[in-house]
C-alpha cells in the first residue's frame, strides 16, 4: 500500500542558463540542490523502505533471466578479471568471487537492463531508476556497508532520479535518459557513503559531463548498447565519486553553464527548466512514483498489452492467417511519445522488420501488438523469437498496424494529477466487413493504479518465475528471505543479495565467447 507522493511537499527549483560573467553561486545551481538532497538527513518512511526490497527482488528476477544472454555474458566476463579485495559480487559468478565495484556495476547493470524488464518512470523523459541499484550495491559491498546505509542510498538516488525526469527532457533534444541516471547514481553513493555536500557536488559534474551521449542508441537498428549504456553510467558514476573523493573537480555549473548541457545540448541559453525537490528533513518517497512492468517490453507497451489480450476474445481465428485476413486495418490512437517512440510515427522501418534485433522489437507496439492479439500472453523470451516474429501470419498482422497521436492522450500522459495520468491509448480494429472493435485501457494492469497492482507477491513471483531453472529453491528461498530483511543487513550479509546460480545452466553463454582485452 502505498500514499499518493502528491502529500509531499516539493520545492521547485528553477534552472536556467547563465553567462560566466555573473558566476552563479553554487547554492542556486542544480547540481548542488541535489548534492544537498544526498547530504540532508531525512526520516525513513516506511512504505518507500519496502518498496525498496520489492525492487531489489525485481532487478534480481530480471538478472536471473538474462545470465545466459550474450551481452550480459560479455560485461561477466569482461568484470572477471578486475578481482580484488574486498571487491563485490557479480550475478551469475562463482559466489566467492569479488571483482572491483565498479566493473560490477558493469556485469550487474548490464544483466538488469539486458531483458528491459524492471521499473520505469516516465514523465518529462524516460527513466529506469532501477538501474541505480547495481552501482549502489557494488560500492556497499565493497567497502562493508550494511543494508541501512544501502537503503537510504537508494532513496536517494531514487528521488534524485524521479526528480531529473519529471523537470528535464532529454529524448526532445535526443540525448540519451542515462544522464539523469548518472547524476542519481552520483547522488545516492554519496549518501550511502555520507560524503560531504561539496564533494557529491563535484562528483554530479563528472557524472553528468562524462555519460551525455545521444540517443542513437535506441534509434533504427537498436543493438545491445541499449543494455550496456546504464550499466556504463554507473560504472562512471563510481569513478567520478572516487575521483571527487580524492579532492578531484568537475566542469561547473554543469547544467547552467553558458557552454554546457543546458545551452548547447538541451533547450538553450533561454530555456527553464523546473526541478521539483523535497524540502530539507522530509522523507524521500519518490520511489513510490515508480513502477515495474509485468511484461518484457517498453513500459509504453505495458497497458497495451494488457488491451490486446482483453479484446482478442473479439477476434476468433486471430492466430491464423484466415483471422488475420478478416483485419482491414489496426490503429492506435495514443500519446505523442508512444507514438513517435516505439510506434509508426517513429519512421523506423526496422519497426516492421520481422529480422530485426531483439532490441527494436521490443520498441515496435506495431509488432508487440501483433503478438500479444494472436497469442493473448507476452514471454520475456518467447515472443522475440526470431521464428515467431518471422511468422507469416504474425507479419502481415503486424503490417496493417499503425498508430496516430491523439492530444487527449498525450496530455494525460504528461498529467501531473495521478487520476488522469495514463500511458496506454484506445485501439481500433477495422473488419473487411466494416465491423469496429474499439476498446481503450490508460494504465498497465500492474501499475500501482491498475487492475492489479504489484504487491510484494507479485514481486516474488515474478522472481521465482525467472529464476527458475537457473536459481535452485533453497538459493532462491534465501535470497528473498535476505531481500525482505534489508534495511537490517549486516555488511558481511549483503553477498546474499545475488542469489547463488546453477553454472551448469549459463556455462555455455560464457564458452561461446570471443576473446578480449581483459583476460
Amino acid at each position: 500500500m502505498t500514499a499518493e507522493p502528491e502529500e509531499i511537499p516539493l520545492i521547485e527549483h528553477v534552472v536556467r542558463v547563465s553567462p560566466s560573467a555573473e558566476r552563479l553561486p553554487r547554492d542556486r545551481q542544480l547540481a548542488w540542490a541535489l548534492a544537498e538532497v544526498a547530504t540532508a538527513p531525512a526520516p525513513l518512511d516506511a512504505d518507500a523502505a519496502a518498496m525498496v526490497a520489492n525492487r531489489v527482488i525485481d532487478n534480481a528476477a530480471v538478472a536471473m533471466a538474462s545470465l545466459s544472454r550474450r551481452p550480459v555474458a560479455v560485461a561477466r566476463t569482461q568484470a572477471r578479471p578486475h578481482k580484488t579485495g574486498p571487491g563485490a559480487s557479480v550475478f551469475g559468478a562463482d559466489p566467492a568471487l569479488r571483482v572491483s565495484p565498479e566493473w560490477a556495476a558493469w556485469a550487474n547493470g548490464t544483466a538488469v537492463r539486458e531483458l528491459d524488464f524492471h521499473d520505469t518512470y516516465l514523465a518529462a523523459d524516460y527513466s529506469h531508476p532501477g538501474d541505480n541499484i547495481p552501482p549502489l550495491l557494488a560500492v556497499a559491498q565493497h567497502v562493508g556497508a550494511g543494508g541501512a546505509d544501502l537503503l537510504r542510498g537508494l532513496l536517494v538516488a531514487y528521488e534524485v532520479h524521479v526528480a531529473l525526469v519529471t523537470g528535464i527532457c532529454l529524448h526532445k533534444h535526443k540525448i540519451d535518459h542515462v544522464a539523469h541516471l548518472s547524476a542519481a547514481t552520483a547522488c545516492g553513493l554519496g549518501a550511502l557513503l555520507r560524503l560531504p555536500t561539496e564533494v557529491v557536488y563535484q562528483a554530479i559534474g563528472q557524472a553528468v559531463h562524462t555519460t551525455t551521449a545521444t540517443r542513437q542508441s535506441r534509434k533504427g537498428e537498436i543493438s545491445s548498447w541499449k543494455a550496456f549504456a546504464p550499466a556504463f553510467a554507473g560504472k562512471a558514476a563510481i569513478e567520478a565519486v572516487d575521483r571527487a573523493m580524492r579532492g578531484e573537480g568537475a566542469p561547473a555549473p554543469i547544467y547552467e553553464g553558458e557552454d554546457g548541457f543546458i545551452a548547447w545540448l538541451l533547450g538553450g541559453p533561454d530555456a527553464t527548466y523546473t526541478v521539483p525537490l523535497p524540502a530539507p528533513g522530509d522523507p524521500l518517497r519518490g520511489i513510490l512514483r515508480t513502477y515495474t512492468k509485468e511484461h518484457s517490453a517498453e513500459y509504453q507497451a505495458q497497458a497495451l498489452v494488457d488491451l490486446a489480450r482483453a479484446m482478442r476474445d473479439k477476434l476468433p481465428g486471430i492466430d491464423t492467417a484466415a483471422g488475420v485476413d478478416r483485419i482491414d486495418s489496426i490503429v492506435l490512437h495514443t500519446s505523442h511519445h508512444t507514438h513517435h517512440v516505439i510506434g509508426s510515427g517513429a519512421n523506423d522501418p526496422q519497426k516492421y522488420d520481422p529480422t530485426a534485433s531483439r532490441e527494436t522489437l521490443d520498441h515496435s507496439i506495431p509488432y508487440i501488438l501483433a503478438v500479444a492479439l494472436q497469442d493473448g500472453a507476452w514471454h520475456h523470451v518467447d515472443s522475440y523469437d526470431p521464428h515467431r516474429a518471422g511468422r507469416p501470419d504474425t507479419v502481415a498482422l503486424w503490417h496493417k498496424i499503425t498508430t496516430v497521436e491523439d492530444p487527449e492522450w498525450t496530455r494525460r500522459y504528461h498529467s501531473p494529477d495521478p487520476t488522469q495520468k495514463a500511458f496506454g491509448g484506445r485501439l481500433e480494429i477495422t473488419l473487411t466487413d466494416g465491423t469496429v472493435l474499439a476498446d481503450s485501457l490508460a494504465l498497465a494492469d500492474a501499475h500501482p493504479d491498475g487492475a492489479r497492482p504489484f504487491d510484494r507477491p507479485a514481486y516474488v513471483r515474478k522472481f521465482t518465475t525467472l529464476a527458475e531453472g537457473v536459481v535452485p529453491a533453497d538459493a532462491q528461498r534465501e535470497f528473498l528471505d535476505a531481500a525482505a530483511r534489508l534495511a537490517d543487513l549486516t555488511g558481511e550479509e549483503l553477498p546474499a543479495l545475488f542469489p547463488t546460480v546453477d553454472h551448469a545452466a549459463i556455462t555455455h553463454a560464457d564458452a561461446a565467447l570471443p576473446g578480449g582485452i581483459f583476460r
